[in-house]
C-alpha cells in the first residue's frame, strides 16, 4: 500500500539525514528521482570542471556485488539500487539481458554504478530501457518540463538487437505498487 511505501521513504530520508548519505542510493525512495542524477552530474561537472552540457552516464551493472557488500561511496558516480524490470530480466551469467523467465512478470535490476563520463560516445549493443517511477509508463509534462513518469533511459547490456527488447516491451520501473 501506499502507507509502506512512504513509511519506507521516511525512514531512507531519516538514516540519510541522521547517518549521513547512503554509499547506495535506493532510487525508488525519491519522490523525484530526475533532481538526484541531474545533482550527481552537477557534482561530477564541478569537480573535474566540466561543462555539465558534455556529460552523460555510463551505467556499470555490478551483478557480483549486493547492497550490502559496498563498503564506501563511489569515487565518481553513485550506486543505485531498487528498480525493477519487467519484459526481460538480468541474466548474471551471460552479464545481459535475457528472455523472461515463465510466470516471470517482474524482476530485481542488479545494483548499478552511475557513473558520469563526458563527450560518451554512441553505445552500441545495449538496449535503451525506460525508467518509470510507476507501472503506468504514461504521464504529463510538469512545469518543470520533466514528465511526471519518465526518469531516465538505462543502457543495459544486451547480446540481442534492441529491437526484439523493443517489441517485448522492456522497461524498467522504481515502484511496483501503483
Amino acid at each position: 500500500s501506499w502507507n509502506v511505501d512512504l513509511n519506507e521513504r521516511v525512514t531512507f530520508l531519516k538514516n540519510w539525514i541522521e547517518k549521513g548519505i547512503p554509499y547506495c542510493i535506493w532510487i525508488s525512495g525519491f519522490f523525484f528521482p530526475q533532481a538526484f542524477l541531474t545533482g550527481t552530474l552537477q557534482n561530477f561537472a564541478r569537480k573535474h570542471v566540466i561543462a555539465i552540457d558534455r556529460l552523460s552516464f555510463e551505467f556499470l551493472v555490478q551483478a557480483d556485488k549486493e547492497v550490502s557488500d559496498i563498503t564506501a561511496k563511489a569515487e565518481d558516480g553513485v550506486y543505485v539500487y531498487g528498480m525493477f524490470l519487467e519484459g526481460a530480466r538480468w541474466n548474471n551469467n551471460l552479464h545481459s539481458l535475457d528472455d523472461s523467465l515463465p510466470k516471470e512478470l517482474y524482476t530485481d535490476i542488479p545494483l548499478i554504478l552511475f557513473l558520469p563520463i563526458g563527450d560518451k560516445p554512441t553505445s552500441t549493443g545495449v538496449c535503451n530501457t525506460p525508467v518509470y517511477k510507476v507501472l503506468s509508463r504514461q504521464g504529463t509534462l510538469s512545469t518543470t518540463g520533466h514528465s511526471t513518469n519518465f526518469v531516465i533511459f538505462l543502457e543495459l547490456p544486451s547480446k540481442e538487437k534492441e529491437s526484439k527488447w523493443i517489441k517485448a516491451g522492456v522497461a524498467a520501473f522504481l515502484s511496483l505498487r501503483y
